[in-house]
């Protein structure tokens, strides 16, 4: 009898732990709509706030860029390759999770901000690595944290491959439509930011 409940608790607790990852790593119904996000991820406005006084990078920009990037999917990875147009083929890069940050770029962000136990599966450490990230490319490439142009391009290309962008059309078309959902976050962000501050859980 014993031996049953123990199995049985066991069992439950996994059913709730499987439940409450599946909660909160869905993607929002509406990744259109800032305010609609947050409302359903109130924790998420959280970590958005606090990268942005932080780093100083705007919570519109940062959702920009995930959305472009991931479509606020947590595992979200590059489709893989294909031989012969039919044949799976390996992945075109490491991009992993919210920001798509690759490999080599996330090490570089743990180890300059002391934040070793990032994971690029979770959002508080995503926005925390995109501020990170476009603070650096306003230091190296002097591109205001305003201009979401210019920083999805830093972003997408690096800053080494930068300079190169007039003469990619795909990327800038890429920037415009970041550019275009950034300024469609940022209105509507004004006109829910006020409820958005007011403390609705709790935060331990």
């Amino acid at each position: 009898m014993y031996l049953k409940n123990m199995k049985m608790l066991k069992i439950n607790c996994f059913l709730i732990f499987f439940f409450l990852i599946s909660a909160c790593s869905s993607i929002p119904s509406n990744t259109s709509n800032s305010c609609s996000i947050f409302d359903e991820r109130y924790l998420w406005y959280k970590h958005a706030k606090k990268s942005e006084q932080k780093w100083g990078t705007p919570i519109y920009l940062q959702l920009a860029i995930i959305k472009m990037e991931s479509g606020f999917d947590w595992i979200a990875k590059p489709p893989r390759q294909k031989l012969f147009k039919i044949v799976p083929y390996k992945r075109p890069s490491s991009s992993f999770g919210y920001s798509q940050a690759v490999k080599g770029t996330w090490k570089q962000y743990k180890t300059e901000t002391g934040n070793k136990f990032a994971t690029r599966t979770r959002f508080k450490d995503s926005v925390d690595f995109i501020g990170w990230y476009t603070t650096k490319t306003e230091k190296i490439l002097k591109v205001s944290k305003k201009d979401a142009f210019k920083q999805y391009i830093a972003y997408h290309e690096g800053w080494g491959n930068y300079k190169n962008y007039k003469n990619n059309k795909k990327i800038i078309n890429l920037a415009k439509r970041v550019e275009d959902q950034a300024n469609i976050y940022k209105k509507q962000l004004s006109d829910c930011k006020k409820s958005l501050s007011v403390n609705k859980y709790i935060v331990f």
